[in-house]
């Protein structure tokens, strides 16, 4: 089936081949059609799938239909509830590139930046609020925000909401908008908790569950190389190095280490940048365009980055830490091989990460492929370092070596 067959507005069609989509991913193909009939769905969709395009598409389409028989002012009808600020701009985005020619409005509410000008934006009226629940019930509170003509509610990483403790919030908005509207719920993993969360707020939904055993997308290639804590840096180098035209996304367990790595890379001409929670809101929105946009092929980064972000054509993941939490690695790979696209992830595990390279093998029920490095190699990779501070055997080879001097 192509997206041409669905019965759809025809600037949507329009749009989504400009776009170059032609044919539904599989959650897009048994989400929109329910979302078009009106029914409230559950998903379970690995990251990667394509599930923002599949609420995005039908809750345009609603919105273009309801243009047409409403006469009354601009007001909010669909909101998107997401974990994170740049989960929201994202969505945003997604709207506004599908929606390109259809003028419904869309408005990205998130903290971490000032709210005048989200108001000014409130003002002007819009259709669609993709937010994080803070800024949303501040804005409420302030009386800015009216979300008494809301139709839709889609939850988006649903899962991550109830980690990061917005039970409540979601409760609550629920509480606000009318009794009557459609819920779309969607999340990348489900466990009890989750049912538990989707029975309370969707009625009688449509369930489609595409997660396969191995939760880590087919269409990436991942594996795990054993190198000691220290040797990391080098490692990473090299890679860097052999691979100059791509563009790498390197994962580090805290804010401290991702700024280590960056200066590590510095001091052997790499240039990199650095995202993480210590890095101010438009700041960390500006990083990720540049990343986008290709100016930076390196960026150094905490799970801040691990859910929701789509960077097009995203060739490299490099897992310098392991995760902590090993749902956290199928979402750091999920950053490449989105779509139809192909990717490849590399784990770099120390000894002592061990026992979080079995937790991750426990979670996705496979043994994560082993990328072989000989002594030899190993050897090289550390000795061909360009870090003099670091690279001491290097020198000392050097020095012993009379060739080293010349006549």
């Amino acid at each position: 089936m192509k997206f041409e067959d669905y019965h759809i507005d025809q600037k949507i069609k329009d749009q989504l081949a400009v776009l170059g989509f032609r044919r539904p991913t599989d959650i897009q193909y048994r989400a929109i059609k329910h979302i078009l009939d009106g029914e409230d769905v559950m998903a379970v969709a690995q990251t990667g799938t394509g599930k923002t395009a599949a609420f995005v598409i039908p809750v345009l389409n609603k919105l273009l239909k309801y243009k047409k028989q409403a006469t009354n002012s601009v007001q909010i009808r669909c909101i998107v509830l997401v974990p994170t600020r740049e989960l929201a701009q994202q969505i945003t985005g997604v709207f506004e590139q599908i929606g390109a020619q259809t003028k419904v409005k869309v408005i990205g509410l998130y903290g971490g930046v000032e709210q005048e000008a989200q108001i000014k934006q409130l003002q002007v009226g819009a259709e669609v609020l993709i937010a994080t629940p803070g800024r949303m019930f501040d804005l409420i509170a302030q009386g800015h925000l009216d979300v008494s003509g809301v139709h839709t509610l889609v939850l988006d990483e649903a899962d991550l909401m109830l980690d990061l403790g917005f039970n409540k919030d979601i409760q609550d908005i629920i509480k606000k908008i009318p009794a009557k509207h459609q819920t779309l719920f969607f999340t990348a993993t489900i466990d009890k908790k989750i049912k538990s969360l989707a029975y309370d707020v969707v009625r009688s939904a449509i369930r489609i569950q595409l997660s396969p055993q191995n939760p880590v997308s087919k269409n990436v290639q991942h594996a795990v190389a054993f190198i000691e804590m220290d040797d990391k840096r080098f490692f990473l180098e090299n890679m860097i190095g052999e691979y100059p035209e791509a563009r790498f996304l390197v994962f580090a367990r805290t804010k401290v280490r991702v700024e280590r790595v960056v200066k590590a890379l510095e001091r052997v001409g790499v240039h990199a940048e650095a995202l993480h929670g210590g890095v101010p809101q438009n700041e960390r929105f500006a990083l990720l365009e540049r990343f986008r946009e290709g100016k930076n092929q390196v960026l150094i980064t905490t799970d801040v980055s691990a859910r929701g972000i789509d960077i097009p054509n995203m060739e490299y993941v490099i897992n310098y830490d392991l995760p902590d939490n090993p749902e956290n690695y199928v979402h750091r790979c999920g950053r490449t091989g989105r779509g139809n696209a192909l990717g490849q992830a590399l784990s770099f595990c120390s000894k002592d990460e061990l026992p979080l390279l079995d937790a991750i093998e426990a979670y996705t029920g496979e043994e994560v492929l082993r990328y072989e490095i000989s002594e030899g190699e190993y050897k090289a990779i550390l000795f061909d370092a360009d870090d003099p501070n670091y690279n001491w055997q290097k020198l000392i080879d050097e020095n012993e070596n009379p060739d080293f001097w010349g006549d």
